[in-house]
């Protein structure tokens, strides 16, 4: 202070005479000692070869010790942090704190936030300082992988965490406004519609989806009339009853653009009470619904059509499988089930005059039932396409897209029309190729970019129709939605409520949220079937079936019993044989499986 008042440097003789009355070798190197580890009070300059310290004027003493206090509470702060980072990760599984306590006090919170965005690979820059310090006083590199190995030692995070729901910032929770609205809807919501609605509660419908499916968005029935033809309905169920356009819950619906299905957990675009109960088709109750009925020619294409309200109370709510085992039942009083089957199968012989393409594979399905579990159960299905059943589904969702297109062409109603240009490969160029998924694949490398266009249909090459509109899921896909309230005002007859213009900034919006949504379906699954693949015994043998070669010998295969993809060599054979294969490594984390060929036994 009296130097600083003097504004008087000092050599370090001078200070250690100062603060030791003697400028003796003992004191000065005390004073050098002390002045050389100063970082508040001295600044050194030098002067004609010796050092020379001038004192800091006292707000910057006043500043400089501010930061120093604050870095010493930092550094205990991390400290303490640290201790209990160690103190968790020592504890036994069952005895971790859950991950609530780590976001109670906010300074806690700030550094476990941090690692987590380090580990998501998401952090500002403060995160990514923070994080790499934690990482260092634990002794860990600075990495995201350790920053996650760590919070799951902790116990913040379960074993496998899916990453990807902080990476896509996905929501899975709804505001306490849009909860609310979807509240008041399921106590009173009466039926603008009910005057108009057609009765088909006497038909028998099937409501026929996945064993897991939460949403029940479609359903069929049959009947053949005295000319020997055939009429079909696709029943939809009916949320625009529920919903104003732009309302609260319609922007909800528009900003997450559908349903996110994952093998862990399913988050729907509408609040759950909502979608789940009130919106989805319930078997024996009587439901509200737009019916799609379509008469048949003979040779499969659109005779007749219509859409109208409806009230349908289904009948059955049947798996894939239970349908199949009904249709090899072949029962008298399911003879309605037998219709859907030939209509279905008249209308793909047609669709493959006009052109069709083939790419049905076999897809694997995974739930996971307790995920947060280290090990949990993990229920394996691989579906083929060409199940009966799902095939009969599909023809009919198709054909009711193909009728939606047709009537909104001959009405001037604005749509999101689908199309898809046909291919400059001819569908006979992969004929050489077995019917299943060798030939499914290479039908798709030769595909061209779909199309949109929200005035016109336009042609659906792949499908082999004239015009197609995704109309069947509007719980769960929010362009079938604006689809729905487009048809519904037609048919009260009142304008549209969206222009061309406008559904096609709309559709963009939600189809950036529907990239995310498969982004996140198709990651979580593989790591599933990853961690499905680990857990095998080892040596385990799996058949596979060559899908196409990549450069000389490697190529891509089909693991047929669990529904992955996989690159390896192999030693003979061409696209469309078989092959055996051993998981060689399994990694879900990092996405790494290795597979290798092994010879088939003679007797096989």
């Amino acid at each position: 202070m009296e130097l600083s008042e003097k504004d008087k440097s000092v050599t370090v003789e001078e200070f250690a005479d100062i603060v030791y009355g003697s400028k003796e070798s003992l004191e000065s190197y005390c004073a050098h000692f002390l002045l050389s580890r100063d970082i508040v009070y001295f600044v050194k300059v030098e002067s004609r070869g010796s050092s020379i310290y001038q004192p800091r004027p006292s707000a910057q003493v006043d500043e400089l010790l501010r930061r120093k206090l604050a870095k010493e509470a930092a550094d205990k702060e991390l400290e303490e942090f640290v201790h209990l980072l160690k103190s968790a990760k020592a504890l036994p599984l069952g005895s971790k704190p859950p991950k609530n306590s780590w976001l109670m006090e906010e300074k806690v919170k700030q550094k476990i936030e941090s690692l987590q965005a380090y580990a998501v690979d998401v952090c500002n820059d403060e995160q990514r300082r923070m994080a790499g310090n934690i990482l260092k006083a634990m002794g860990f590199a600075r990495t995201s992988s350790a920053a996650l190995k760590l919070l799951i030692n902790v116990g913040y995070f379960p074993v496998h965490v899916n990453l990807d729901l902080f990476r896509y910032d996905v929501q899975t929770t709804y505001t306490e406004k849009v909860l609310s609205v979807a509240e008041e809807l399921l106590v009173d919501c009466p039926d603008s519609d009910k005057h108009v609605r057609k009765d088909l509660s006497n038909l028998r419908v099937y409501a026929i989806d996945v064993d897991e499916a939460d949403e029940l968005d479609d359903a069929l029935s049959a009947t053949r009339l005295p000319d020997g033809r055939i009429k079909v309905w696709i029943h939809v169920a009916d949320p625009t009853c529920f919903l104003q356009p732009r309302s609260i819950l319609d922007r909800e619906a528009m900003h997450r653009g559908t349903s996110i299905f994952l093998p862990t957990a399913t988050f729907p675009m509408f609040p759950e009470r909502l979608a789940m109960n009130a919106m989805s088709l319930q078997q024996g109750t009587d439901c509200r619904s737009v019916s799609v009925s379509v008469i048949l020619h003979p040779d499969g294409s659109i005779a007749e059509y219509s859409i109208e309200n409806s009230v349908i109370k289904p009948t059955y709510m049947l798996t894939y499988e239970g349908a199949t085992e009904l249709l090899y039942m072949n029962l008298e009083e399911e003879k309605d089930l037998r219709i859907l089957q030939e209509a279905a199968s008249i209308r793909a012989q047609w669709r493959r005059s006009q052109g069709s393409i083939d790419t049905a594979m076999i897809e694997p399905r995974i739930k996971v039932a307790n995920p947060d579990d280290p090990e949990p159960n993990i229920n394996l299905y691989v579906e083929d396409q060409t199940n009966p059943a799902m095939q009969l589904v599909s023809e009919m969702m198709i054909l009711c897209g193909e009728a939606v297109a047709a009537f909104g062409s001959d009405n001037n109603i604005p749509l999101p029309y689908r199309g898809h240009p046909q291919s400059n490969t001819a569908v006979s160029a992969f004929a050489y190729l077995p019917e299943g998924p060798a030939r499914s694949v290479a039908n798709i490398s030769v595909l061209r970019a779909a199309e949109m266009d929200f005035r016109k249909p336009v042609a659906h090459g792949v499908l082999g129709i004239p015009g197609y509109v995704q109309f069947t899921s509007p719980i769960r896909r929010y362009v079938d939605l604006l689809a729905h309230y487009q048809v519904k005002a037609f048919l009260r007859g009142e304008s549209p409520p969206y222009s061309a213009g406008d559904l096609e900034g709309m559709t963009f919006i939600a189809s950036m949220h529907v990239k995310v949504a498969r982004k996140l379906h198709s990651n979580s699954l593989r790591y599933w079937l990853l961690e499905y693949l680990r857990r095998q015994p080892k040596g385990r043998k799996y058949r596979a079936l060559l899908l196409k070669f990549i450069k000389d010998r490697m190529a891509t295969l089909l693991l047929v019993d669990v529904g992955i993809q996989v690159t390896t060599v192999v030693a003979a054979g061409k696209v469309g044989d078989e092959a055996s294969v051993v998981v060689e490594m399994v990694h879900p984390r990092d996405d790494i499986l290795s597979v290798t060929e092994i010879a088939q036994d003679t007797e096989e």
